[in-house]
């Protein structure tokens, strides 16, 4: 497995930012922007379970080119199917893709500067933790960062896929989950 990292809310996570020197200070602000934007939004939300954010930028192995990769869970996924609103609040961009991966759907953006950012949106009960999805635990054991949690869902979900998801080496310069206990799903590729 490679290092991934998740920290109870309120706590530092733990180990040193490993991104790449390749990547720009204006990269890591505009991802920093972009995290924040998403979890703040996703916060003023009632229907929103929890927010992940997935992969390289979780993990601290992102490169200049690699993409931004979170997973948000709703009570409602299907109101974002049909609903572009939610697609111009958060302003990330151009879409430029839109398919399914079983219960989730990849909504990937292009901004202005050419950064890729991917919202996957399921269903809360895509956490499950009795018993966690292969794929969903390769996408949690891969490197995550709990950003929203208010049901706890995610939280558990981190603890079922075992210590070693939260072995941490998650960008400092990230913000921390802002509510709940932490944890999360995780989308599953072909």
């Amino acid at each position: 497995m490679t290092g991934s990292s998740a920290a109870p809310d309120g706590e530092e996570p733990t180990g040193p930012a490993e991104v790449s020197a390749e990547v720009s200070a204006e990269r890591r602000d505009e991802v920093r922007a972009v995290v924040e934007r998403v979890t703040g939004w996703a916060a003023g939300r009632e229907d929103i379970g929890g927010v992940l954010l997935v992969g390289s930028w979780a993990r601290g192995a992102a490169r200049a080119h690699s993409d931004v990769d979170l997973v948000l869970l709703t009570t409602e996924p299907g109101r974002y199917a049909d609903d572009g609103a939610w697609v111009r609040e958060l302003a990330l961009g151009e879409v430029i893709r839109n398919r399914a991966w079983g219960p989730v759907t990849e909504w990937r953006h292009r901004t202005a500067s050419g950064l890729e950012v991917e919202v996957g949106i399921g269903p809360v009960g895509w956490a499950r933790t009795d018993p966690v999805d292969d794929g969903t635990r390769r996408v949690v054991t891969d490197g995550v960062r709990l950003l929203h949690d208010p049901l706890g869902l995610l939280g558990a979900l981190v603890e079922a896929c075992g210590r070693s998801a939260q072995a941490s080496s998650v960008p400092a310069s990230l913000p921390k989950s802002r509510s709940g206990s932490g944890g999360g799903p995780a989308t599953s590729r072909p």
